[in-house]
Parts: C-alpha cells; sequence; structure tokens
C-alpha cells in the first residue's frame, strides 16, 4: 500500500481552525499531524502544515539516493521524511521540518540512524539506502 500526504501552505490571516474547516477535519486532528505545533495560536505565513492524515494506497516513498540530500535541494519529499522523524521520536527540529535539506534534517536523520543501532559514519545523518527503508515515509504527491 502506497502512503500519500497532503499539506497547506498557511497564508497571511489564516488560523489553525480556518485551515481545519477549509479541510474538513477538527482542529485536533489538524495538531495530531502536526506535532512541530506546540501552540495553536501561532502559525506563520509560508508555514506548511499536513492537513490530512497518511493515506494509504501502496508502498512508500522509494530511496531517492545519498546525493539527493543536499541544501540545495528542496522537495515535499524531504518534509515528509522530517514528520515521520518527529513520528519516530528523532527530532532535532526548532520549528518542524520544510522542504528544504537542513542541518536539522541532518541531525534528525542521524537520531535515526542512532536509533536503528548504526555508529560511526554509518550514522552521519545522510539517509541509506538501509535506514531509510526502514523509516517508511510515505509518498507525497503534490
Amino acid at each position: 500500500m502506497e502512503r500519500t500526504v497532503e499539506f497547506y501552505t498557511v497564508k497571511r490571516g489564516d488560523t489553525l481552525g480556518k485551515i481545519a474547516v477549509m479541510h474538513r477535519v477538527t482542529l485536533d486532528q489538524i495538531l495530531e499531524w502536526n506535532p512541530q505545533i506546540t501552540n495553536p495560536d501561532i502559525i506563520h505565513p509560508g508555514q506548511r502544515i499536513r492537513v490530512a492524515p497518511e493515506m494509504h494506497h501502496g508502498g512508500d516513498e522509494p530511496f531517492p539516493g545519498a546525493d539527493f540530500f543536499q541544501s540545495s535541494v528542496t522537495s515535499p519529499i524531504i518534509e515528509a521524511m522530517g514528520f515521520r522523524l518527529i513520528e519516530e521520536g528523532c527530532s532535532a527540529y526548532a520549528d518542524g521540518p520544510d522542504s528544504q535539506w537542513s542541518e536539522a534534517d541532518r541531525k534528525s536523520y542521524s537520531n535515526w540512524q542512532h536509533k536503528l543501532g548504526f555508529t560511526g559514519r554509518d550514522a552521519d545523518g545522510t539517509p541509506g539506502r538501509k535506514s531509510w527503508e526502514r523509516l517508511h515515509v510515505p509518498a507525497v504527491f503534490e
């Protein structure tokens, strides 16, 4: 089964309540799907939040290759990976993940690698095929 995730980019004047109504979900669901939001009264324009549960349709996001994970790369795959790292208790994010590869992504992924028992260069924060496949990043469609 593939899992897909739906995101919404916050616009000026949005509130989580308005976003929830717009997507026919509850505020509690929005908060459950976005553990990086610690105060529901504070969101910022440009912030991307999950607005739908993972929908299961068939496999996970395939491993994009180690060269994919560079600061010049912006992709919803990176954001979906970040949400999975949060779910696994491996977050090093100050404000939650976004779609651009960052030092917080690398640190969070290193935490995941350590959780799996990897050490040394195998836990440097750059995703490898084995650790990626065990993370089960949901397939992302924009």
